[in-house]
């Protein structure tokens, strides 16, 4: 079960990461953190992974490392611009619906489709998710999910499910045709080698921003180096669908990280969606 505890571990430290990116948006640009996310993400692994050497690289690994690393440019930067827009503890959640996205992506990219215990699992993750706005439900039992619709937060974070459910799948393809540190190693690289021109044209102050304020740029990407080397290993051992379900619960800490930080309004049934959540994640656990 060493796949589950690394998929644990991922969670609970991109929660820490998405605490410090929250924190930054007051005091940074969203391509500064995005950029810097993903460039010191790679800075921090980099040593290890010179330590480690370079594995066999074989052909599909290029392929995946482009493809992965310019949708998963675009998908860190609504991520980021998701935070910045909407309460922690509402749309970082949003994010579980990737598993639902990896049923469909999934079979046509790596030819993996989970058991019917690990749908259950998945389904159960999903419908945690429409809890977070069940309140609104007095104005029609769609309304929760009309609410991720017409809030512009919420739609980014579903993009980005989207996203990371086809990247996910590239990750798969990168860590078995190279090594998982040497895979996120690269992937994180290529990221910021995509973002640099975009913060170069969108913020023109970006290098005061850094030196200026360092430390919070410096603590998400170690918060995120711990976090991804610990997905990629997992990666190589299970199912992408089932690592990326456990990877999500990092929507449990996100929700009581916006409560008890940032003050955030609505813990109740917040909490409730994210309990179905971990039930889900233990059907996928004991499948």
């Amino acid at each position: 079960m060493l796949w589950l505890i690394l998929s644990l571990v991922t969670a609970f430290f991109e929660s820490l990461r998405d605490v410090a990116n929250k924190t930054s948006s007051t005091l940074h640009n969203d391509y500064v953190i995005t950029w810097s996310l993903n460039a010191f993400t790679a800075l921090l692994l980099l040593p290890l992974a010179l330590f480690l050497g370079t594995p066999t690289i074989n052909p599909p690994f290029w392929n995946a490392l482009l493809a992965g690393s310019f949708l998963n440019a675009i998908a860190y930067l609504y991520f980021i611009k998701a935070i910045r827009l909407s309460d922690l503890s509402k749309v970082a959640p949003l994010t579980t619906f990737t598993p639902l996205f990896l049923l469909l992506t999934s079979p046509i990219l790596v030819g993996e489709f989970p058991n019917t215990t690990g749908l259950v699992g998945i389904f159960l993750i999903v419908s945690g998710a429409y809890l977070l706005n069940f309140a609104q439900r007095k104005s029609g039992y769609l309304q929760p999910l009309r609410a991720l619709i017409n809030e512009r937060g919420a739609r980014f974070m579903l993009l980005v499910a989207f996203l990371w459910s086809l990247t996910s799948n590239f990750d798969k393809i990168g860590v078995q045709n190279s090594s998982p540190l040497f895979w996120v190693t690269t992937v994180y690289a290529a990221n910021a080698l995509w973002l640099f021109p975009l913060m170069l044209l969108k913020c023109q102050g970006w290098r005061q921003q850094i030196q200026a304020k360092p430390l919070p740029l410096l603590a998400i990407g170690g918060f995120n180096a711990i976090a991804v080397a610990c997905q990629m290993t997992a990666l190589s051992l299970t199912l992408v669908a089932y690592v990326i379900a456990i990877k999500r619960t990092s929507a449990l800490f996100n929700v009581l990280w916006g409560r008890f930080i940032f003050q955030e309004t609505g813990l109740k049934q917040r909490l409730l969606g994210t309990t179905i959540m971990v039930l889900g994640v233990t059907v996928i656990a004991v499948s």
